[in-house]
């Protein structure tokens, strides 16, 4: 005898499909897996970024560094006499002082003298040659503004034949090595003159390197 159940309804005789709602869900797992490697590109790309920035700071800076070091290189070797030529300065004024002390009349009436002084004047024209071939120059300060860079002021005259702050009279001289003051003059500068044009030659700042 058969079952009239069982004929009558087909779709029973078939098994239960597991798993029915799968292909709606697996979309959305792999929307989600594809939003998250997105993600973690850009992440990776950002990091490439910013590591190729760090690496390009980081070759400036060394490049610079080089830069600095072989300025500092160049600087020691161009000043490395700065020093002795300071100190043969002091030899060049006291040469300078011994001709003033004989002065032309003097000579003329004293061969011995003006022999000395002749030997005098070949020792301080060899010690300036020494010195300019190191880089070492004498600046003329004498009429000049007075400009605090190259000159100290060690006395003040009343002078109204020229503009005020004018150097009337230089006690030191002033010397530069290469593009920086070697040695500052020791100047007296006119007060009650006129006062200076600015737009004169010579009136603006002279801008001079004094660091030695």
């Amino acid at each position: 005898m058969t079952n009239p159940t069982s004929d009558q309804n087909p779709a029973a005789q078939q098994p239960a499909q597991n798993g029915a709602e799968e292909p709606a869900v697996a979309p959305a797992a792999a929307a989600a897996e594809a939003f998250n490697a997105a993600e973690r590109i850009a992440a990776l790309e950002a990091e490439i970024e910013t590591l190729k920035k760090d690496k390009l700071l980081a070759l400036a800076e060394a490049e610079n560094a080089g830069k600095r070091a072989d300025k500092r290189i160049a600087d020691n070797a161009k000043y490395a006499v700065s020093n002795i030529a300071k100190a043969l300065l002091q030899v060049a004024d006291n040469l300078g002082r011994a001709l003033m002390a004989a002065p032309p009349e003097s000579r003329a009436a004293n061969d011995a003298l003006k022999n000395i002084a002749h030997g005098i004047e070949l020792t301080e024209k060899e010690l300036a040659t020494v010195l300019e071939n190191q880089g070492v120059r004498r600046i003329n300060v004498l009429n000049q503004p007075f400009d605090a860079n190259l000159h100290n002021a060690i006395q003040e005259v009343d002078n109204a034949s020229v503009p005020s702050g004018t150097v009337v009279q230089v006690f030191q001289d002033a010397y530069m090595i290469h593009d920086r003051l070697l040695r500052p003059a020791m100047v007296v500068v006119s007060k009650g003159g006129p006062k200076r044009d600015a737009s004169a030659p010579g009136a603006a700042a002279s801008g001079v390197n004094t660091t030695i």
